[in-house]
């Protein structure tokens, strides 16, 4: 492309404690770990590494404390070739923080104390309201104050800009929200809060599958386009015409915690890029797929020649 497609982000920033064992421990239980790590994370920061290194030039919003935390998490955009210009030091508050434990088959459970990541306001969003509005995409979660995700997708809107919005971790959302989103990309949990249906058992024989069954819902209450993301088998893409499972590829899996932010960041670039859906959403399964093969959140986001050779490898072109 001439020109590099420009993603704003408005999005938590977390720094990740990562302790790995063969099993996640049960209640009350103190196991034996086999790897300790410190990364950089949160799911807005993540997702913007992960858009800046496949391309694209990304703005991100949001807040860090005035600490160590904070300066490394900043550190670490900047080195990614992330714009950290919008990003907040806030004295008032901590950064945030999060526990993750990782079993041997890359499962997770994760604790996040969110601290800064709720105080960010819309005046972050008006501080950067230059840029958003000329932006070819803007990509949300809801790991920061939601009222300023909204804000920010109704700004967006008003623009003309394209919402990709990522819809985590899963909590309601106002009903008016939805009809300003482009693209709505909740993972299973997420779409079954919020469709208030649950995966097993929802479609007896002969009947549509879960999948479609809750990618309809989601679709009848406003987005454009809804991506169902399940993990190793893939992702669900549906709008107002056609609905379509697209298989996600086959890996050895180590630690799948960023691997939804990869899958989001990268479905932004293809899509400020102008590729098809169908296209955009298979580049995002290989982000994905290959950020479930190293540790840590950020440090497991691939750079574009990595996507665009793990995509050559199962012939499917760039």
């Amino acid at each position: 492309m001439s020109k590099r497609p420009c993603i704003v982000v408005i999005g938590s920033l977390v720094f990740d404690f990562v302790a790995k064992a063969q099993r996640l421990p049960r209640k009350g239980e103190t196991i034996l770990g086999e790897m300790f790590g410190m990364f950089p994370g949160g799911k807005g920061a993540n997702q913007a590494v992960q858009a800046s290194r496949l391309g694209a030039e990304v703005f991100l919003i949001g807040r860090v404390g005035d600490d160590f935390l904070g300066e490394r998490l900043l550190a670490d955009l900047k080195e990614s070739g992330v714009s950290a210009e919008f990003v907040k030091r806030d004295p008032t508050v901590k950064t945030a923080a999060c526990c993750i434990h990782v079993d041997a088959e890359g499962h997770n459970a994760i604790v996040i104390v969110p601290e800064a990541n709720m105080a960010c306001s819309k005046r972050d969003v008006d501080a950067a309201k230059s840029v958003l509005q000329s932006a070819d995409m803007v990509l949300c979660q809801l790991e920061v104050y939601l009222p300023t995700v909204e804000y920010a997708i109704t700004l967006a809107a008003e623009c003309g800009v394209p919402v990709i919005l990522n819809p985590a971790p899963a909590q309601p959302l106002p009903a008016a929200l939805y009809s300003k989103v482009t693209v709505l990309t909740p993972n299973e949990t997420e779409a079954e809060l919020l469709t208030g249906s649950a995966a097993e058992g929802a479609a007896s024989p002969g009947q549509s599958s879960w999948e479609s069954l809750a990618a309809r819902k989601l679709l009848s209450f406003g987005p454009k386009t809804v991506i169902i993301t399940l993990g190793e088998r893939g992702a669900y893409l549906a709008d107002k015409t056609w609905e379509h499972l697209i298989p996600t590829f086959p890996v050895s899996v180590v630690d799948a915690t960023a691997a939804g932010d990869a899958f989001s960041g990268a479905l932004a670039v293809a899509l400020a890029e102008g590729k098809e859906m169908e296209q955009a959403v298979t580049f995002a399964n290989a982000a994905g797929a290959l950020a479930t093969t190293r540790n840590g959140a950020q440090p497991s986001m691939a750079l574009r020649a990595e996507v665009e050779e793990f995509l050559r490898k199962f012939h499917h072109g760039k």
